[in-house]
C-alpha cells in the first residue's frame, strides 16, 4: 500500500446508467481510466434499465482488470476504494455497488460511497488538482442541470435547478425527433458544424427575472412541433434545426450562470457534467468569463460524462478526511446533492 496520508491509492467503480468505469488514482494523479459504453441502447434511442444492468454486470470484472493492467498497479496497491451509491439506475448502481462491497472486504480496505452528482462537482480537479472550494459550479447533464453553491466538501447549496428536463434530456429527444442518433449531446454538436444557429428562434424560457432555474420542456416542444408540420427535412435542415437548438440552449445556460454570479458573488466558476463537453457552451462561457473576470474552469473532455476518474477524485477528498461508509450501505436511486 501507498502513504495513504500522502498520495492515497484509490479504485474507483461507476456504474450508475450506461458506461461501467473504473479508475485508479494516486493522489489526483490518474494513473488509469477504463470506461466501457453501452452501445446496446442506440436503436432504443433511450437507456434501457435491465439492459443497463446486464452488460454492467457482463463488463464490470473485465473493466477493473484493465484499469489494473493500465495503472501498473494490483489490487494489494489499493487503501481505499470509492464507488457510485447513487443517483442512477437502480439494477445498475446495485452492479457496481456489490462488487465493490466484494472486493473491499476481500482486501480489508475502506469503502467510500460517492454521490455520482457531487462527483461532476470535482472533474476539473483532475486537471486543476489546485482547484479548491468555494466556487459556483454550472452542473449540465442528462438528468441533471443546476447552479451550485460549492462551499466545501459535502457543504453545497442549489441556487437553482430545472423545473422539467434537464438540458441533457432535451439534446437526446430533440435528437430522436431528427432521427440523427443517440446520446443526442454530441450528435446535435457535430451537426451544429453545418446548420445555422440563427435560422430558426426557438425560445429561451428565462422565468422569472431574478429566477436562477431552468425550463427546458418548451423549447423541446417548439421542436416537435416544427418537425410535425415539416416532416421531409433534409440534411441542412436537420443541421439548421439542431444548430438553433443549440444555440437557444446555451443562451439559457449563459444567461442563468450570469444571474448567479452576480447573485453569489463567486469570481470562480466550474462547468461540469456531460454537456460541458458541448464545444459551443465552452467556448460562449470562456467570452463569458474573460468579460466578467472570471477564473472558469472545466473537465477534459474525456470526464464530463460518466466515469470513475471522478468517482476515485472523490475518494481521494473523503479518504484524506476520514469520510468511509460501512458495507450496509444502500444503493440510492433517487440520491439528492444537498
Amino acid at each position: 500500500m501507498t502513504d495513504p496520508d500522502l498520495f492515497p491509492c484509490i479504485l474507483g467503480i461507476e456504474s450508475s446508467c450506461d458506461e461501467t468505469s473504473a479508475a485508479v488514482l494516486e493522489g489526483f494523479h490518474v494513473r488509469s481510466h477504463i470506461v466501457y459504453s453501452q452501445m446496446i441502447h442506440k436503436k432504443y434511442g433511450g437507456v434501457v434499465p435491465e439492459l443497463a444492468s446486464r452488460a454492467h454486470e457482463h463488463a464490470i470484472s473485465q473493466v477493473v482488470h484493465a484499469a489494473f493492467e493500465a495503472s501498473g498497479k494490483s489490487p494489494e496497491d489499493i487503501d481505499a476504494l470509492a464507488v457510485t451509491y447513487g443517483p442512477g439506475l437502480m439494477g445498475a448502481l446495485l452492479v457496481g455497488l456489490n462488487y465493490a462491497k466484494g472486493f473491499a472486504l476481500a482486501r480489508d480496505i475502506p469503502l467510500i460511497g460517492v454521490n455520482h452528482v457531487e462527483a461532476h462537482l470535482y472533474a476539473p480537479m483532475l486537471e486543476f488538482p489546485e482547484l479548491k472550494p468555494p466556487f459556483l459550479s454550472l452542473l449540465v447533464s442528462g438528468g441533471h442541470t443546476m447552479l451550485v453553491d460549492v462551499r466545501g466538501m459535502r457543504d453545497f447549496s442549489i441556487l437553482g435547478s430545472t423545473r422539467d428536463d434537464a438540458a441533457g434530456e432535451s439534446f437526446d429527444k430533440t435528437a430522436r425527433l431528427l432521427q440523427i442518433g443517440y446520446p443526442g449531446g454530441p450528435v446535435i454538436d457535430t451537426l451544429s458544424d453545418s446548420g445555422n444557429p440563427r435560422a430558426l428562434r426557438f425560445p429561451r424560457s428565462l422565468l422569472e427575472a431574478d429566477s436562477l432555474d431552468f425550463s427546458f420542456s418548451g423549447m423541446k416542444t417548439a421542436v416537435l412541433n416544427h418537425v410535425r408540420k415539416h416532416p421531409e427535412l433534409s440534411d441542412k435542415e436537420k443541421a439548421d434545426i439542431a444548430a438553433s437548438f443549440q444555440e437557444a440552449v446555451v443562451d439559457v445556460l449563459k444567461e442563468k450562470l450570469r444571474r448567479a454570479v452576480r447573485a453569489s458573488g463567486h469570481k470562480r466558476v466550474v462547468l461540469a457534467g456531460g454537456v460541458a463537453a458541448n464545444r459551443r457552451l465552452r467556448a460562449e462561457l470562456k467570452k463569458m468569463a474573460e468579460k466578467m473576470q472570471l477564473e472558469l474552469y472545466y473537465p477534459p473532455l474525456e470526464y464530463c460524462t460518466d466515469n470513475a476518474a471522478m468517482i476515485a477524485a472523490t475518494g481521494v477528498m473523503y479518504q484524506r478526511a476520514g469520510l468511509f461508509s460501512d458495507l450496509e450501505i444502500a444503493a440510492v436511486p433517487n440520491l439528492k446533492l444537498a
